[in-house]
């Protein structure tokens, strides 16, 4: 007889549950966020009440109003720095590059696994957007600068005239922090159209048709952050 039953759906969540992950996620890194959001809220409503005493206005609603601006700083406070957290716990660990890049909305093609990658772990990535081909590396510059210039020498093979912006994410001299990655892909200026992207994202798919060989030990895939903690889910 088939079984009727079915697998219990995943509960659907609910803003404060994504809250609650946001705080969570915050008070790692910032252990003095809610004695932040109570001082916040006790000086808001505070001043609320002033306001209503002197004024002679509705002291109740005076009292809502500070409450629910208290609220609405309060998740302005976090959404500031649920991300920065984030990021000083992720960083140095393998695939924290993919975790930034992976909040990219639009206009960037991302890939998924890692076009390169060693024995000590280091990998690169790659995005194929507007300003053209940029490969991201996690590692020592040492290590990685041999793994971007390969990179590179293969793009300039099947295309020519497109730029390759190498980016290397760390905490050397003249690398990128983590935390600032993002804006530096902002700076970059837009070179291809819309319609070149995808163009260049299939000629250099097929050149890389193969299965990257990822050494063994190591598995970016399985070691790089969670996309949904990084939007404090």
């Amino acid at each position: 007889m088939a079984e009727n039953s079915k697998a219990p759906q995943e509960k659907k969540r609910r803003w404060y549950n994504n809250l609650a992950d946001a705080y969570r996620i915050t008070q790692r890194t910032y252990p003095w966020i809610g004695w932040a959001l109570g001082g916040m809220a006790v000086v808001v409503i505070a001043l609320s009440v002033l306001v209503a005493v002197l004024t002679g206005a509705n002291i109740v609603l005076w009292v809502l109003t500070g409450v629910m601006l208290a609220v609405l700083l309060g998740m302005v406070l976090l959404s500031v720095l649920v991300r920065r957290a984030m990021y000083a716990q992720i960083d140095g660990t393998v695939g924290s590059v993919y975790a930034v890049i992976s909040q990219i909305k639009r206009g960037w093609i991302i890939s998924e696994q890692p076009v390169a990658a060693t024995r000590e772990q280091d990998v690169v990535w790659r995005l194929i957007g507007r300003p053209g081909v940029v490969f991201i590396s996690e590692g020592p510059s040492t290590r990685v600068r041999p793994l971007l210039a390969a990179e590179r020498k293969r793009v300039n093979r099947v295309a020519q005239n497109v730029p390759v912006i190498l980016i290397q994410c760390g905490h050397e001299d003249g690398q990128v922090p983590l935390a600032k990655l993002e804006r530096a892909l902002k700076k970059q200026k837009n070179v291809l159209t819309k319609e070149e992207v995808p163009a260049i994202s299939q000629r250099l798919n097929a050149l890389q048709s193969t299965a990257l060989p990822i050494p063994k030990g190591i598995d970016p895939t399985k070691t790089r952050p969670s996309r949904r903690a990084m939007r404090g889910h």
